[in-house]
């Protein structure tokens, strides 16, 4: 384990961001990235593996070029922690109770991870996602989704089988709910009542964060209902949210989950949709001049340094999540924000 700050950089600088600091583990919003080559994935080892598939947007079709999941162990030789974000499309069990092709998809990753590997899973939009989005003839429709807040079958149908497949190394549950017109958001209060009637009838077995993208939802009386339940906000670099340091004033400066743990997700710049960034950071293979050096992305990583030193002050750990998106490449996001961290502990007189 690398002890002293010069250990610590040189770990950085080869992409194992596994030791920066105490208070911080570092992860990524999904992995088998072939632009990764080189970087978390031996070439040697995984060069003649390489998928291929397509991912239609608004901005054209795109070749991703993608690794096996048996690359996992060697993802795990760099980062802490992994987002799993497929479960975020379907359960992990039918309604039926049989298993969905995740639960499969999931099995694999716990066979081809080490056992102190931790994961983070995204909760399906059927059970936390207040409208469901369907498309037809090139329209895109929006309906009332039937199973929202249905507690019976969200325990059933995934958190049961994730603890089953996981156990141990279940880091928490990411319940993210879709952003929301001001106007055709419910009311704050009545809200918060929602959440709370759900989550009184799940088991407390799995820590929850949960990442509202409904600025007008974010108000004391949801912050403090994260509090008295134990709850985690995710503070989230993502389009229609406000920065982080301003998720983390109106979050009255505390982390609130009750395992100590927290959730930053450096997803995308703000005030850009998906589609843009995906585009203008693939294929992921480099940083993207134009964000590498914005005011925006210095603030995003200062935002994420601090939060990592107010997680020490406070005996918590931050769980930090990059993406692609948010930089161009995520383990070269990860690497500049590790310096950060390790600059200012050198300042601090740390290590």
């Amino acid at each position: 384990m690398p002890r002293t700050l010069a250990d610590r950089r040189a770990a950085a600088d080869r992409f194992d961001f596994r030791h920066t600091h105490p208070a911080m583990k570092v992860g990524t919003a999904s992995d088998r990235y072939a632009a990764w080559l080189g970087q978390i994935y031996p070439l040697d080892v995984w060069q003649d593996r390489v998928e291929t598939r397509a991912k239609k947007t608004s901005k054209g079709t795109f070749e991703e070029r993608m690794l096996p999941i048996e690359s996992a162990d060697d993802y795990f030789q760099h980062f802490d922690v992994l987002e799993i974000d497929f479960t975020y499309y379907r359960p992990l069990l039918s309604a039926e109770g049989k298993p969905e092709s995740n639960y499969f998809t999931l099995q694999q990753y716990v066979e081809h991870s080490p056992p102190d590997a931790r994961f983070l899973l995204k909760v399906p939009g059927l059970f936390f996602a207040r409208q469901r989005r369907s498309s037809s003839g090139g329209e895109v429709r929006f309906t009332p989704n039937a199973s929202y807040l249905d507690a019976d079958a969200f325990v059933v149908q995934f958190q049961e089988p994730a603890i089953e497949l996981l156990g141990d190394r279940l880091g928490g549950f990411l319940f993210e709910q879709e952003y929301q017109r001001k106007e055709s958001a419910p009311d704050p209060e009545a809200f918060v009542d929602e959440l709370a009637a759900f989550f009184e009838a799940v088991p407390p077995d799995v820590q929850p964060h949960l990442e509202i993208r409904t600025p007008s939802l974010l108000t004391p009386a949801y912050f403090g209902f994260l509090e008295d339940a134990g709850f985690g906000h995710v503070f989230s670099h993502w389009q229609y949210l406000p920065p982080i340091r301003e998720q983390w004033q109106k979050a009255g400066q505390r982390f609130t989950a009750a395992d100590g743990t927290a959730v930053a997700r450096l997803l995308s710049p703000l005030r850009m949709s998906f589609e843009d960034a995906f585009a203008q950071a693939f294929p992921f293979e480099a940083p993207v001049e134009a964000l590498v050096n914005s005011e925006e992305t210095q603030r995003m990583v200062l935002d994420a340094v601090a939060l990592a030193f107010q997680a020490e002050r406070q005996q918590a750990v931050l769980n930090l999540i990059v993406n692609n998106r948010a930089y161009g490449n995520a383990p070269e996001l990860a690497r500049r924000i590790a310096h950060r961290v390790l600059d200012e502990a050198e300042r601090r007189g740390d290590g």
